[in-house]
């Protein structure tokens, strides 16, 4: 089954944002930022609006979602990093405790956060993933991180979406 694109994109007028950038594979992770502020530009959010911020690598990123989430500032993060397969099991431990980490700040906080954290075989599929254009994970987080901010509003019988 293929994954069909929304058909239209979620109003973030209004909203203020977060992304966590991952310093690590810089290249891959300047392309993912570039998708995520062209998405939430397409969907209104102002570039004032939009706080970028930096941690080492993608193992940090839940500890600065979590603070993010704490301090209220934000309506939603955007986490972006990549991890890239290599010859020892290092891979495994980043990609799977910065996946379980950033849920675990979700849930716990109630705070939508955007997941574009590439967990992939090799470098060539982390920049396939992160080029400008319609597969850019970058821009689906952010896509998510919006709609889930609709989500999470209407179903606590919040502001409207």
């Amino acid at each position: 089954m293929t994954k069909q694109p929304p058909t239209s994109l979620p109003d973030a007028r209004g909203l203020k944002i977060l992304i966590l950038r991952a310093a690590f594979n810089p290249r891959i992770v300047e392309g993912l930022l570039a998708g995520a502020r062209s998405a939430l530009t397409s969907m209104g959010v102002a570039k004032s609006a939009v706080t970028v911020d930096e941690v080492p690598g993608a193992f940090e990123l839940p500890l600065a979602a979590r603070a993010a989430a704490d301090s209220g500032r934000f309506d939603a993060v955007v986490a972006l990093g990549a991890v890239i397969r290599g010859d020892t099991d290092h891979y495994e431990h980043i990609a799977r405790e910065a996946a379980a980490g950033l849920a675990a700040v979700a849930r716990n906080t109630g705070t939508p956060i955007g997941f574009g954290v590439l967990t992939v075989a090799s470098e060539e599929q982390a920049l396939v993933r992160s080029a400008p254009g319609p597969g850019n994970k970058g821009a689906e987080a952010a896509l998510a991180a919006v709609a889930m901010v609709h989500v999470v509003r209407r179903l606590r019988g919040g502001r409207k979406s």
